[in-house]
């Protein structure tokens, strides 16, 4: 199927006859090309930070798969995405939000795109002593699963919109005047309970909100981010949507929101950066995207456009996730490995050199390792595509390993983050 080009979005030319263009740094096949790069220079032993033990990558996708029979005994893995997390303490997300939750399923979907979004854009490295107490069963939640509470908490209280009778929404002019005192309250952000990266979080919905009024196109004359649904809904083909195509309308009309990036051409490039190994000529030479929150955000949003009622076609487009869990567990077990010990306890910002190089490899990393772990469990790619190898296995083999090497969980290395990155 040919997906429909986005009205008010940029063209992204992806003809590989041609030398790739900035444009076309906003694509999955962007990531997955040029991380391939960087790790091919691994396999021939040439890069400088990481050394690559290939032979190591089998007991990697046996712990992998162990962890998804302990997690999924019947192997029904379902995709990644922040849905799991907002289910964290047991209760359903629906339940909480309870009458605030439309019934109408379009309105249903905006609302859900817009928990989505919210949530993921708020989902960075939490740091070791955040945490999140739950109101409801008054259980303690830290990382992943207390943000995406905490958000959910700070949606169904309205955080984000601007309309009183409406709280469960996302609409520009609640995002862009949103008060850092009520998420903070949201996130029970205290002296004795800091949240790493906090004004960043802020700062980042603030920007989300100033995007969606540069594309009322895509969102709505009255902006909402859940405006994407009735975008989709217009423009879809055959009643189906592509998820590259979802994810280049995420990059093109979102680009803006990333502080401090490189912008080339006025293409905000968001989650791109610098490496000497990836040689490819042309005006996107030593560039490699990883747009791991936009993906991550992308794997969020089929459910809910699924749920209204359009089908989201090709989810393996997409690539694995360039994040911290997947990228430690690559570590921990032994499959890199710092050619400088001190690597480890060094401060590492994304913008450097060694954290691209890893980012790299993980991406690379998971297509290698995808089928290892499907044969280990006797499956095939249809019936555990990447989106569930990761939900299942990589993502919670990370988490596991990493607390069996630390008492506190935290990743093999030491990065900086301001809350959008990491």
């Amino acid at each position: 199927m040919t997906s429909p080009t986005p009205r008010g979005a940029r063209l992204i030319d992806t003809d590989p006859t041609r030398s790739p263009t900035v444009a076309s740094l906003l694509t999955p096949e962007a990531v997955r090309t040029r991380a391939r790069v960087i790790f091919d220079a691994g396999v021939h032993g040439q890069l400088a930070h990481f050394a690559l033990h290939i032979e190591a990558l089998p007991a990697c996708a046996a712990f992998v798969a162990d962890t998804i029979r302990q997690n999924y005994p019947m192997l029904q893995v379902p995709p990644h995405s922040r849905w799991r997390h907002l289910d964290a303490n047991g209760h359903s997300w629906a339940d909480r939000l309870g009458d605030r939750l439309a019934h109408e399923p379009r309105e249903r979907a905006r609302q859900r795109i817009e928990l989505a979004v919210t949530s993921v854009l708020l989902d960075a490295g939490a740091g070791p002593h955040w945490r999140w107490r739950d109101p409801v069963t008054g259980l303690y939640f830290t990382r992943s699963e207390g943000l995406a509470l905490a958000s959910l908490e700070a949606f169904r209280d309205g955080v984000f919109s601007a309309v009183p009778t409406q709280p469960c929404r996302a609409d520009a002019a609640g995002l862009s005047n949103l008060s850092a005192v009520r998420l903070a309250g949201a996130f029970q952000v205290r002296d004795d309970n800091p949240l790493l990266g906090l004004d960043g979080r802020i700062a980042l919905l603030k920007r989300l909100g100033n995007a969606i009024t540069q594309h009322k196109d895509i969102y709505g004359a009255e902006p909402r981010v859940g405006g994407l649904f009735d975008h989709l809904s217009r423009d879809a083909r055959d009643n189906a949507v592509e998820t590259a195509h979802l994810l280049g309308l995420v990059l093109s009309t979102l680009g803006d929101i990333w502080p401090g990036r490189l912008v080339i051409d006025g293409i905000s490039l968001g989650d791109t950066w610098r490496h000497p190994a990836v040689t490819i000529d042309g005006p996107t030479k030593g560039l490699i995207p990883f747009h791991k929150l936009s993906q991550w955000l992308t794997y969020s949003l089929i459910e809910p456009i699924r749920d209204g009622g359009l089908a989201v076609l090709n989810w393996d487009a997409l690539t694995g996730l360039a994040e911290y869990r997947n990228g430690g567990l690559f570590i921990d077990m032994g499959v890199i490995t710092p050619c400088d010990p001190a690597l480890a306890i060094t401060p590492l910002t994304p913008d450097l050199e060694p954290i691209v190089e890893w980012r790299a490899l993980t991406v690379a990393l998971l297509d290698e390792i995808a089928p290892l772990v499907r044969a280990e469990l006797g499956v095939t790619a249809q019936q555990m595509p990447l989106a569930a190898i990761l939900e299942g296995g990589t993502w919670a083999a990370g988490r596991r390993i990493a607390r069996e090497k630390r008492s506190d969980g935290s990743p093999p290395l030491n990065i900086v983050s301001d809350g959008t990155v990491f």
